[in-house]
């Protein structure tokens, strides 16, 4: 995930990729506006993901499906503040510890969106909280 400040001047090649940040993958592209709640985006992807993982490999297994759940729940509105950071959490038990490359997957967009959209992800979790 780039953020259009980190989009402007970066030219789509794998090195200029790379450098912002991001990488090259399948070449596909998907652009969305300041109207978009990334938190529900994340979890379109993570949904995307559970459903993929084959099940050998018990962090790609679990984690995919446990993050899955956390922001199915943040987007009904029963996200807690700490639920942040266990994504996090859950994306560094994910990180290299799987035969295929599916879990990296998952944890590349889990940790760009919580990091670049945090605020997003307070402001469900908060309205949960008080609502």
């Amino acid at each position: 995930m780039l953020t259009e400040a980190e989009c402007n001047g970066v030219l789509l090649d794998y090195e200029s990729l790379l450098k912002a940040g991001s990488m090259l993958g399948s070449g596909g592209m998907i652009v969305l506006d300041d109207t978009t709640k990334m938190p529900e985006v994340l979890s379109i992807i993570a949904d995307f993901y559970a459903h993929e993982s084959c099940g050998q490999c018990t962090p790609c297994r679990e984690g995919t499906g446990w993050a899955a759940k956390i922001l199915r729940n943040m987007i009904a509105g029963k996200g807690k503040p700490a639920d942040i950071d266990l994504l996090l959490k859950i994306a560094d038990m994910m990180e290299g510890k799987t035969i295929c490359p599916l879990a990296d997957a998952d944890v590349m967009p889990i940790r760009s969106f919580v990091t670049k959209f945090r605020h997003e992800f307070e402001a469900l979790c908060s309205q949960a909280a008080t609502g």
